[in-house]
This record gives C-alpha cells, structure tokens and sequence, in this order.
C-alpha cells in the first residue's frame, strides 16, 4: 500500500536522473523511449546532443526528470569542452545516475575517467544498452561482470531503447531513489524546453541526418523568430543556420538551394507533429568563422558554461 496524505491522496515524490555515456551509446533514444516523445534528436553520428536535454515521465504519484547530457569524450574545441562539462556537472544535480554501456567491446578512456567520479557523485545504475544486437546470453552475461567489477553500480540491468526490452523495468529501479514532495514540473508536462529550442534541435537533426559527417558538427542553428498568426492556424518561424566556412555554407545550401529545401522540408514536418499546427519554416544560412573555438558565440548561440 503506498503511503497516503490524510486526505487519502497519494504522497507525491521526484526523482532526478542524468544520462551519460559514451557518443552513440542511446542516452537520447533511451530518454525518447522512456518519456514517450521526442525531447531529443537521435542520429547515428557521435555527438549529437549538445546540451542537457530534460524528459518528464509522471507515473502516478512519482515524477521522473531524466536529463539527457551530451556524450562523454576527448574534447577537440571549446564547444567540446563544454558538452563535456555539462555532462560531468550533472552528477551533482540528481539523485541517481544512469550510466549507459555497449553490449561489447573495450571501454574508452573518457568511459574510465566517468565510472571514477561516479565513486564520488553518488549512487549509480549501469545500465547496457543494445542487447538487440547480442546473439547469445552468455555475451551479456560477461558483459555484466565486467560492469560489475567497477565496483560502483548499485544495479546493473539491460535494455534495447531501441525495440525496448526491459525499459519499463528501470521505473521503479529509479523510484527507490525518490525524495517525498511536490513535483516539480505539470504532471502532464514531457519537458521543460522551450518551443523555439526544440525547433532548432529539429532542424539541426535534419542536417545531421543528410549531410557528410564533418560539416553538421560545424553548424549551430537558432531560431530568430517564431510568431503565430492571429487570424490562422499558421506558425511563421525563421531560423538561422550558421557555419563556419563559406565552402561550408554552399553545401548545406546546395545546388539551386535543394540542400536546404530538404533539411528545411523535413523539419518542418516534424515542427508541425510537435506544434500541432501549420508551420511557415524559413531557413537562412550565415558564416560565424570558427565559432565551436570562440567563448562569444558559443554563449550567443546558447552553450552556457555549466
């Protein structure tokens, strides 16, 4: 029986949650699973999420807030440095960390340097993702004794956030680590961004999506406005796609503009589905030379120091 308040409603509870691991690992596809929208953009190149992306799952009396943090790896830039920052800085924030493993392979450096801060941060669950791709449970199962060995995880569990096998198990893992009290976000809230920001991960998603691998890592994308018609069911948005080479603005432009009209296009679809309206989406293209190594941009763009 759950504990009641003397009017017999259930006593409410939260429980925070980072996210980390390494590039591709499915830190964002796990949150979209778990959250049941899409709060996060998932592509299959590394480094796609930028900031702490925040998911809200309220079931019943508990409130989950799951914060997405960007991949945890060896910065080349400035904007790298920050990612990884932000991703370290979460631990101090939440109750429980998740911590998210491929179901094989050797871990990396910045994967080490993680499980050691969890020895300070506070409790942990390991959990190995894409057990959709292993063949046999024997793999998993020494997949597990090396997690477990670290010494650090309170539970070590798996899970495919991608057909999602065993996800709606680590709800009441998470729920032992609920602190009593009011939630914190509308219970029928799924997050906490803003409309305009979740627009430009849309776009920038797009990008990723149909452009070679180097130039999306080198585009920022903001929305300058976004007005509703009064009159209709109608958003006009414009939003500025800004590069850091002039080589680099003719691609994602195209030739005769159809790069951009099928980043643009596509988007729009999607802005539409969160929007749940018409939508007028204007792409422009700009140059900001180097702007990941330039502490200026990156605050104008958004990518506060955690």
């Amino acid at each position: 029986m759950p504990n009641t308040k003397p009017n017999n409603a259930p006593v409410t509870s939260s429980v925070f949650v980072a996210l980390v691991g390494r590039p591709n690992v499915g830190k964002s596809s796990l949150t979209n699973h778990l959250v049941g929208e899409k709060v996060a953009i998932v592509t299959q190149k590394p480094q796609t999420t930028r900031n702490r992306i925040t998911g809200i799952i309220t079931k019943g009396p508990v409130q989950y807030v799951l914060l997405d943090t960007p991949g945890i790896h060896k910065p080349r830039n400035r904007l790298d440095s920050r990612m990884t920052q932000t991703a370290a800085a979460s631990l101090k924030d939440v109750d429980v960390t998740l911590m998210l493993f491929e179901p094989a392979g050797a871990f990396t450096d910045s994967e080490l340097n993680m499980v050691e801060a969890l020895r300070k941060a506070g409790p942990a669950i390991a959990v190995i993702n894409k057990v959709d791709l292993l063949t046999d449970f024997a793999a998993l199962e020494a997949r597990k004794k090396q997690v477990e060995a670290f010494g650090v995880f309170d539970s070590v569990t798996a899970v495919s956030a991608k057909d999602g096998t065993g996800c709606e198990a680590l709800f009441p893992l998470l729920g032992a680590y609920a602190n009593p009290g009011p939630h914190y976000f509308d219970d029928e809230a799924f997050t906490d961004m803003p409309e305009k920001e979740l627009v430009a991960e849309l776009v920038r998603e797009k990008a990723l999506l149909y452009m070679r691998d180097e130039i999306p890592h080198g585009i920022a994308v903001t929305v300058e406005s976004f007005k509703e018609r009064p009159d209709q069911d109608l958003i006009d948005i414009q939003v500025e796609i800004c590069c850091e080479r002039k080589s680099h603005k003719g691609m994602i432009i195209g030739k005769g503009g159809q790069m951009l009209k099928k980043i643009a296009s596509a988007a729009r679809l999607d802005c539409e589905e969160l929007l749940g309206a018409r939508v007028n989406l204007q792409c422009w293209v700009k140059v900001r030379e180097d702007w990941r190594d330039n502490d200026r941009m990156l605050d104008n763009l958004g990518f506060a120091k955690p």
